[in-house]
């Protein structure tokens, strides 16, 4: 694995946090106790901060970036991912901000200034545009995503069972 500091700011771990050889992480980025970095992930906190919380999987492939702050954005976008998140292959956050026990499916985009409340599930292959707010309980699919309908009971717990699952998954790998 790759973890680099960027102008004086180093990226800084939890507790049991688990980080595969290929990925890489840089710069401005906090990672929770418990979270799960997947080979190929790029995590680029060079341009604005990455808070990353508890509990939480980025999968293989996925990339986490910002924007910086400029003359047309004074503050830039920053990333905050909240805890019990599994972030699907190849999935591209930018410069948002995700929710609580969020799913985000395979090969979704989430861009600037998108925000995901609390237990919210978006579609393998979604893109989710600039500023679009996503209402918690919903299952959000399309390109652009729409709300699609509201969430099962068993799909609510199912952020319980995907967090515990990778949870356990990255202890397996930090004990070899």
């Amino acid at each position: 694995m790759t973890i680099e500091s960027f102008q004086s700011k180093q990226p800084a771990l939890g507790k049991r946090v688990f980080i595969a050889e290929s990925a890489y992480v840089n710069g401005n980025v906090t990672i929770g106790d418990d979270s799960s970095i997947w080979p190929m992930v790029v995590i680029r906190g060079d341009m604005n901060w990455i808070k990353i919380g508890a509990r939480t999987s980025v999968q293989d492939g996925s990339v986490l970036h910002t924007t910086h702050a400029g003359p047309h954005n004074p503050q830039g976008y920053s990333l905050s991912i909240g805890d019990q998140v599994t972030i699907g292959h190849n999935c591209c956050l930018h410069g948002c901000t995700i929710g609580n026990q969020v799913l985000i499916g395979i090969g979704s985009i989430v861009l600037d200034g998108a925000i995901v409340a609390d237990k919210v599930v978006i579609a393998a292959g979604s893109l989710v545009p600039p500023g679009k707010q996503l209402e918690s309980g919903y299952l959000y699919k399309g390109s652009p995503v729409k709300q699609a309908r509201a969430l099962t009971a068993q799909e609510l717990n199912f952020f319980v069972y995907t967090t515990d699952h990778y949870v356990k998954t990255k202890s397996h790998y930090l004990a070899k």
